[in-house]
C-alpha cells in the first residue's frame, strides 16, 4: 500500500484527484490535511481518503504529517492576495515542505504550478509560483512539476463564473479579451498526477498540461454564456479601464471576481509550449472543452434539474 500526503486536497483539483483515485482502486491511500473538517465533507466517505485536522503552513504540523508517507502532492495555491500572501502560500510553504521532506525521509514530490511562471513575469501570482518551483528544485527532491493552464470542470470558478455573470448582466465588459488560454479538464489534471506518482520516468521533469487547442478569453466568455443559455455581447474594455474595474472589484468583500494582478497575468499567453512534454507524453488524450463544459453549464445541469419537480410540488 502506498500512502500519499495531499496538501490542498479539499480544493477543486484535490477533490477530483480523490474521486479518480477511488475509481481507479488499487493500493493508493491519500491523507488530506485541512484546517476545517467541514471543508472535507465531500471526501470523508471515499475509501482511499483519510482526513486529518492540521494547518500545513505550521512547520511542526508538517513534521508530524509526513512520516509514514511515500510521496507528497502539493496543490496549495491562491489566485488573489497581496505580495505577502503570495509569498506565504507559493514560496514559504514549498520551502517548509522541502525541509520537512528531508527530515522525514520523504523524497517524492509532485508539485502543481502553472503555465507562464517566470521570475520576471508581470504578475505577483506567476512570479511567486516561479519562486516556489525554484525552492523545490534546489532542495534535491525527486520532483515532478506540473504546470496546468486554466482548469475547467463542473465546480470550476472559471467557466461557471462567466456563465453566472451573463445570467444577470445584459452585456459583459471585458479587458484582456485577446489573451490566449488553453483550458484543461480537471479530471485530466488529476489523472496526470496519478500517472506521475506511478511512473519513475517522470522524475525531474516538467509537464505543461493543456487542452487540445487555445482560445481567446473573449471566445471562452461567449461560449460559457451560450452553453448556459444566456449569451451576452462582450464589450471590449481598454486595459486602463479594466485596471480601474479590477481595482474597484478588489474593494468588495470576499474574493474579488478580478484583480489587477489577474490582468497582469493575462499578458502572458497561458498556452502549452512545444518545448515541454504534456498530457500526451503521459499517455492521456486531453478532453476538449466542448465535450465537457456544455454538460455542466446547461440550464438543466446540476441542482437545476430538480426545478421542474419543485415547481410541480408547489402546484400540488
Amino acid at each position: 500500500m502506498r500512502r500519499i500526503l495531499v496538501l490542498g486536497g479539499t480544493g477543486f483539483v484535490g477533490r477530483a484527484l480523490a474521486e479518480r483515485a477511488t475509481r481507479a482502486g488499487g493500493d493508493l491511500r491519500l491523507t488530506v490535511p485541512t484546517r476545517r473538517l467541514a471543508h472535507a465533507q465531500r471526501l470523508q466517505h471515499l475509501p482511499p481518503v483519510t482526513i486529518l485536522r492540521a494547518d500545513v503552513n505550521d512547520e511542526r504540523a508538517l513534521a508530524q504529517l509526513l512520516p509514514g508517507h511515500d510521496a507528497v502532492v502539493n496543490l496549495v495555491a491562491i489566485l488573489h492576495g497581496s505580495a505577502a500572501d503570495f509569498d506565504h502560500v507559493h514560496v514559504a510553504l514549498p520551502r517548509k515542505l522541502a525541509a520537512a521532506c528531508h527530515t522525514a525521509g520523504v523524497k517524492r514530490l509532485v508539485h502543481v504550478s502553472a503555465i507562464g511562471v517566470a521570475t520576471d513575469a508581470p504578475s505577483l501570482y506567476l512570479r511567486s509560483k516561479a519562486a516556489g518551483e525554484v525552492a523545490l528544485q534546489a532542495a534535491g527532491l525527486a520532483l515532478t512539476l506540473l504546470r496546468p493552464s486554466v482548469i475547467f470542470g463542473a465546480e470550476d470558478r472559471f467557466m461557471n463564473l462567466f456563465a453566472s455573470l451573463q445570467s444577470v448582466s445584459p452585456v459583459t465588459p471585458l479587458a484582456g479579451g485577446d489573451a490566449q488560454l488553453q483550458p484543461v479538464w480537471v479530471d485530466d489534471v488529476a489523472e496526470a498526477i496519478l500517472r506521475c506518482l506511478d511512473e519513475p520516468r517522470t522524475l525531474g521533469r516538467t509537464y505543461e498540461l493543456a487542452g487540445p487547442r487555445p482560445y481567446a478569453l473573449a471566445e471562452l466568455v461567449r461560449l460559457a454564456g451560450r452553453w448556459a443559455g444566456h449569451e451576452r455581447p462582450v464589450v471590449p474594455l481598454p486595459m486602463a479601464v479594466g485596471r480601474l474595474q479590477a481595482m474597484a472589484l478588489e474593494c468588495l468583500p470576499g474574493q474579488p471576481l478580478m484583480s489587477r494582478d489577474n490582468l497582469r497575468s493575462l499578458a502572458v499567453p497561458n498556452v502549452k509550449s512545444p518545448d515541454l512534454p504534456g498530457l500526451a507524453d503521459l499517455g492521456i488524450e486531453a478532453a476538449a472543452l466542448e465535450a465537457i463544459a456544455p454538460g455542466y453549464l446547461a440550464p438543466d445541469a446540476g441542482r437545476a434539474r430538480f426545478n421542474p419537480l419543485r415547481a410541480r410540488a408547489r402546484r400540488d
